[in-house]
């Protein structure tokens, strides 16, 4: 994975709650899992502090597999995943986009009754 895969994804989930942006107000925050340990890391910037968005830069050397001469990450294994951390369970992008729907349903019955 590296940071234009992201972006596809961003774009492939947009409008769907497969976003930062859209879930983040349910509780969800970016996260990456790696699927071959089940590790799951939350998104950080290269500092460490929390990111609001999936970035590569902060996740652990277990995982990277390039950087650049900067030392920025630029590829880690094909076997992360982005998604969502929400009330300590993972969450990949296409269930984070299903949780969502199923609320807004409810909150549309709920709108109705």
């Amino acid at each position: 994975m590296n940071q234009a895969q992201l972006q596809q994804e961003n774009a492939d989930h947009q409008g769907r709650g497969g976003v930062s942006a859209e879930n983040r107000s349910f509780g969800f925050r970016p996260a990456f899992r790696n699927a071959d340990t089940g590790n799951v890391y939350a998104s950080r910037f290269a500092d460490g502090r929390l990111a609001p968005v999936h970035v590569i830069d902060g996740l652990p050397d277990e995982v990277v597999v390039a950087r650049s001469a900067t030392g920025k990450v630029t590829c880690v294994k094909a076997s992360v995943q982005s998604g969502f951390v929400r009330d300590g369970c993972f969450y990949d992008r296409a269930a984070a986009a299903a949780y969502l729907a199923r609320r807004m349903d409810d909150i549309g019955r709920q709108a109705w009754a």
